[in-house]
C-alpha cells in the first residue's frame, strides 16, 4: 500500500511542478526559460546533497509530505517566477530522495523501485499539457500528503543489499557517468512525429510503462542480461527510427527498462546510503540533458553519438553488476 501511495505523489509532484512552470502566464519567454532552468537544476543536482542529509535520518514518509507539500506552497503561492521554480524544484528534490529512499529500503529486488519511478513521466506530460489543473491537481496532492502522515512509523526496515565491506567506488562513478552519458545520447534526436497532446502522453505512456516493468525484468533475468536485452535495440531504433512514431515509442520503452536498473545496481554498491544512492544517479540527469540538447549533430554522427552512448550504459550496467557481485576476500 506504502508503494502505491508513493507512486501516486511522484506522478502528483510532477504534474504539480510542471503546471506551475507552464502556468505562468505573465511570464516572458526569457523570464520562463530561466525559470526552467532554475528548478530542472534545483530538482536534480541537488539530490545527491539532499541524499546526504536524509540518510542520517531514520523516517523518511514526512520528509516524502514535506516535499510534495513544498511543491503545492510553490504552487498556489503568488511569488516571482524564479522564486517559484526554486521552491517547486527544491521541494521535488525532496520528495524524490525521500520517495526513494521509503521504496528502497524494504526491497529485496529493483521491482519495486520501477513501480516508484514510472508515474512521474505521465504527471510531468499531463501538468505541461493542461496546466490549467493546477488547482485540482495541487487538492489531490494535498489529501495525499496527509495519507503519507498517516503512514509515518510504517515505513519497513532497512534491507541492505550484500556487498563488500568497501563501497566499489569505481562502479558508484561508472553508473553515475552512464546515466549522465545515456542522457545525451537520448536527448540528441528530436522526434518530427511528436506533436499534439495525444502523441505526448502517449509517449508518456510508453516510458511508464518501460520504467515499471524494468524492475521486473532485472528480477527475473538480472542487470546485465537486462540491458543487453533492451540497451542495443534501443540504441538502433532511436538512431535510425526516429522519424516514425512506432518504433521510436517500441525504443522508448526499451531505454526505459534500464532507469530502475541502474538505480537498483546504485544501491547495491551503496547499502547504508540510499537517498545518496538515489540522488546520485538524479543529479546526473541534468548535465547530461544540457549536452544532448546543445549537440546539433545530423546523420550518421547524430547516430554514432546515440550507439556510443547506449553502449557506455550497457559497459557500466555489466561491470557493477560482476563487481557487486564478487566475493570479497
Amino acid at each position: 500500500m506504502l508503494l502505491i501511495l508513493n507512486s501516486l505523489a511522484h506522478f502528483l509532484t510532477d504534474a504539480v511542478c510542471a503546471a506551475a512552470l507552464f502556468g505562468m502566464v505573465r511570464a516572458t519567454a526569457a523570464d520562463f526559460s530561466l525559470a526552467v532552468v532554475i528548478y530542472n537544476t534545483a530538482a536534480f543536482t541537488t539530490q545527491c546533497l539532499v541524499g546526504l542529509a536524509t540518510d542520517r535520518l531514520r523516517r523518511h514518509e514526512p520528509l516524502a509530505a514535506l516535499g510534495l507539500g513544498v511543491c503545492v506552497l510553490g504552487a498556489l503561492v503568488p511569488l516571482p517566477g524564479a522564486v517559484t521554480a526554486l521552491t517547486i524544484g527544491l521541494g521535488n528534490s525532496l520528495f524524490h530522495v525521500a520517495g526513494g529512499t521509503v521504496t528502497l529500503k524494504p526491497a529485496k529486488d529493483a521491482g519495486p523501485l520501477g513501480v516508484f519511478v514510472a508515474p512521474g513521466a505521465v504527471g510531468l506530460a499531463l501538468g505541461t499539457l493542461w496546466p490549467g489543473l493546477r488547482l485540482w491537481l495541487c487538492a489531490a496532492a494535498l489529501c495525499t500528503c496527509a495519507l503519507l502522515l498517516a503512514f509515518k512509523g510504517r515505513e519497513g526496515e532497512l534491507h541492505a543489499p550484500e556487498r563488500g565491506p568497501d563501497a566499489p567506488w569505481g562502479a558508484v562513478l561508472l553508473l553515475t557517468l552512464a546515466v549522465a552519458i545515456r542522457a545525451v545520447g537520448g536527448c540528441a534526436v528530436d522526434f518530427p512525429w511528436k506533436t499534439g497532446s495525444a502523441l505526448t502522453m502517449l509517449t508518456a505512456g510508453f516510458v511508464f510503462a518501460g520504467k515499471s516493468l524494468g524492475g521486473f525484468v532485472c528480477r527475473r533475468l538480472g542487470a546485465s542480461r537486462t540491458a543487453l536485452l533492451s540497451l542495443p535495440a534501443a540504441a538502433l531504433l532511436t538512431a535510425f527510427c526516429f522519424a516514425w512514431a512506432a518504433p521510436s515509442l517500441a525504443g522508448q520503452l526499451l531505454l526505459n527498462l534500464t532507469m530502475p536498473v541502474t538505480l537498483w545496481l546504485m544501491y547495491r554498491a551503496l547499502p547504508d546510503s540510499p537517498g545518496f544512492a538515489f540522488g546520485l544517479a538524479a543529479s546526473a540527469l541534468w548535465p547530461g540533458t544540457i549536452a544532448g540538447t546543445m549537440i546539433s549533430l545530423t546523420g550518421p554522427w547524430r547516430a554514432a553519438l546515440v550507439i556510443v552512448c547506449f553502449a557506455a550504459g550497457i559497459a557500466a550496467i555489466i561491470y557493477a553488476e560482476k563487481r557487486l557481485t564478487e566475493v570479497p576476500v
